[in-house]
């Protein structure tokens, strides 16, 4: 299982860096989207139930938009800690390192995952929560799992078209930690991941 696990961490940094390496944006989000379908159907450590395992046909998202992909500037934010507690690897830590502004959808707050090694964290909780997205919001990066757009100086890449529901969306036997307060809105984003009419479970 360990081994298992590692193999589809593997899998998932490699989705990204194909998609920091393609010649455009969208081409790279459609080799990300085909590879997470991969993973989901045909992966042992893939998040879905076995119901939904039996009946997938592919994880909806709403169609590219060119528009809400950002080059965005890390811009300061005051220092603020959180305690995440979590089943298996108790408290975790995390420190606002700042902000990136995403256009229409405003100001949101970026996290340093404390811990061994640590790592970049990005959710959203958009308009559209609850709706046509998990309640609990998603995911735009979080480095730990490879999930990593790159970037260059004070600039992260962001791209809304890249949200992404957190393993809890699909089957009860999961957690996760869901978007704090500064990364919270309500303008909806008509992009990234979509929830299959009547939910995964």
């Amino acid at each position: 299982m360990t081994l298992s696990l590692l193999d589809w961490r593997r899998r998932v940094a490699a989705l990204y860096t194909a998609a920091r390496a393609a010649s455009d944006a969208e081409k790279g989000w459609r080799t990300w989207r085909d590879g997470r379908d991969e993973l989901f159907a045909g992966h042992p450590d893939s998040p879905l139930g076995k119901e939904a395992r039996d009946r997938f046909e592919g994880l909806p998202f709403a169609p590219y938009d060119p528009a809400l992909r950002f080059e965005a500037v890390l811009e300061p934010a005051e220092p603020r800690r959180l305690e995440l507690p979590t089943e298996s690897d108790g408290v975790v830590p995390l420190h606002r390192i700042g902000r990136v502004t995403l256009g229409a959808l405003g100001p949101v707050d970026v996290w340093w995952l404390g811990g061994y090694g640590g790592g970049l964290f990005l959710p959203l909780r958009d308009g559209s929560a609850g709706r046509t997205t998990y309640g609990g919001g998603r995911y735009l990066l979080d480095t730990i799992k490879g999930a990593d757009l790159g970037g260059t100086g004070e600039r992260l890449v962001v791209d809304v078209n890249f949200a992404y529901h957190p393993s809890c969306t699909y089957d009860p036997r999961w957690s996760c930690p869901l978007a704090p307060e500064g990364n919270r809105t309500a303008v909806p984003a008509a992009a990234g991941e979509q929830l299959p009419p009547g939910g995964w479970y």
